[in-house]
């Protein structure tokens, strides 16, 4: 069976009547973020409900939505703090509401669920404001490092007459704490408290996987609105039928086929401790420094059997490069994809295959600007690299346990280390290298598109036959 780095990941390959086609990356270095002007709503009552999978760890993120009244400093805001804690807070000449959590958000392989629910109407002080993850309220489980309920019947400053509204983003005059997530299903409702159970529901054969449901049917209210990201030329569609959020920093090509019930592969911001890369465009771009480390860097999936297929351009590379698979994270300082026992690579310096530190004659260098290939067969153990579109070595990925140019056998992914394989790219030497992945849905511009014999993935080259994009969906059948 294929591994998946733990999170909530499983509600992805679980089967569910309904299925979430998109999601919208919000790219904390173009500072996306949407808003609108709202009329005057229910300041007492009201829910905001999405599904968010993190991009960048250790900085203040806004992952909801923030209201303020400019020149006056009061403010409402749903955001996850530089240390990875989830608060919502209200101000208004002190903190009149503010709940901050001990549960830490730091899994960049996951989707979450976050509803947070307001009502204080409410005579019982801890339901005035509610929190729910992933289908769990949150006081019954992690509980909160700080816990102020508001007063009974106090108006947040949200759903306020002609002030704007924000997603996405802090602060009403500038856009301070931009989110950088992937966005789903995010709904904000004026005038009812909901639970979470009315927007998703767990798995009724893994009662553990809590999975999206279909929440058209719900009460918006006045300031309410529904967003899908199904429309890419508006990703601001409010589906209910209100009045749309203008979008900023934001296009096209930032609605994702990521999504808690098709999750994706993306590069590990968890397997850094040693190489410092910085990661971006949704996980998919990963930049190391030229700090001299030499290490690699690996992607979020792990899979034991099955043929799989990705690509990678370098679009700022060196002669040091080095693309492959690896049986383990990286461990040290000095570990070098293709120099351990369980990992092997293509070198961009000579084209050379290359495992344990042993090099031999295989295929062309490459250098930046060049796209890799990469089809790791693990029904017969065979891994082959493409350059451009051309299988190095004459190699035929269909060929099956013939092997018939493969650049590695490679051990069966039972007898290595951690018992699957990652995908990764590396360096030798202080060189900076900036790798742009393609799981699937590419980081970077392609001229052409292919997808799987599944349907899934858009490929700038033709997906070998019997070979499949790195997605839950796919793990689920094929893996």
């Amino acid at each position: 069976m294929p591994l998946i780095i733990p999170g909530n990941v499983a509600s992805a390959t679980a089967s569910t009547g309904y299925d979430v086609a998109n999601s919208c990356l919000f790219n904390k270095g173009g500072t996306a973020y949407m808003h609108k002007t709202l009329s005057a709503g229910n300041r007492r009552t009201w829910t905001f409900s999405t599904w968010f999978k993190r991009i960048s760890l250790g900085t203040q993120v806004t992952f909801g939505v923030v209201q303020t009244s400019t020149g006056d400093n009061n403010i409402m805001a749903m955001q996850i703090r530089a240390d990875n804690k989830l608060e919502v807070w209200d101000y208004a000449g002190g903190t009149t509401a503010a709940i901050v959590t001990n549960r830490l958000f730091r899994d960049t392989s996951a989707w979450y669920h976050v509803c947070v629910a307001a009502d204080t109407t409410d005579g019982t002080a801890n339901n005035r404001l509610r929190l729910y993850i992933n289908g769990t309220e949150e006081r019954g489980v992690g509980g909160y490092a700080t816990d102020t309920m508001p007063s009974q019947n106090l108006d947040f400053n949200i759903n306020q007459n002609t002030k704007v509204l924000k997603f996405g983003a802090y602060d009403g005059g500038s856009v301070g704490s931009p989110a950088d997530f992937y966005f789903a299903e995010t709904v904000f409702i004026d005038g009812t408290q909901y639970a979470a159970s009315d927007f998703g529901e767990f798995n009724e054969d893994s009662p553990t996987i809590w999975q999206p449901k279909d929440v058209s049917e719900l009460t918006f209210g006045t300031n309410g609105f529904y967003l899908d990201y199904e429309d890419s030329s508006n990703l601001g569609n409010d589906v209910n039928g209100g009045t749309d959020l203008t979008e900023v920093a934001l296009a096209a090509t930032d609605q994702s086929p990521d999504s808690p019930t098709n999750n994706w592969c993306v590069m590990n911001h968890l397997d850094n401790y040693f190489q410092g890369s910085t990661f971006s465009e949704g996980s998919l771009q990963v930049v190391m420094d030229t700090s001299g480390v030499e290490s690699y860097n690996t992607s979020t999936f792990a899979v034991s059997t099955g043929k799989w297929y990705c690509e990678v351009k370098y679009s700022a590379a060196s002669s040091k490069t080095i693309t492959g698979v690896a049986s383990e994270l990286s461990k040290a300082i000095g570990t070098v994809l293709a120099n351990e026992e369980y990992t092997w690579g293509y070198e961009g310096e000579n084209g050379n295959a290359k495992n344990d530190g042993n090099g031999v004659s295989y295929g062309d260098s490459y250098t930046t600007n060049d796209i890799i290939s990469i089809a790791l067969d693990l029904d017969n153990n065979k891994v082959y690299f493409a350059k451009n579109g051309t299988w190095q070595n004459s190699g035929d990925p269909e060929s099956g346990a013939t092997g018939t140019g493969a650049a590695h056998s490679v051990t069966a992914a039972a007898s290595t280390r951690d018992g699957v394989y990652y995908f990764g790219s590396g360096k030798r030497h202080s060189d900076s290298v900036t790798s742009q992945w393609n799981f699937g849905y590419p980081s970077f511009t392609i001229s052409s598109g292919n997808t799987d014999g599944n349907g899934y993935g858009n490929f700038e080259y033709a997906v070998p036959s019997g070979y499949y994009a790195l997605c839950t969906k796919n793990l689920a059948e094929e893996g």
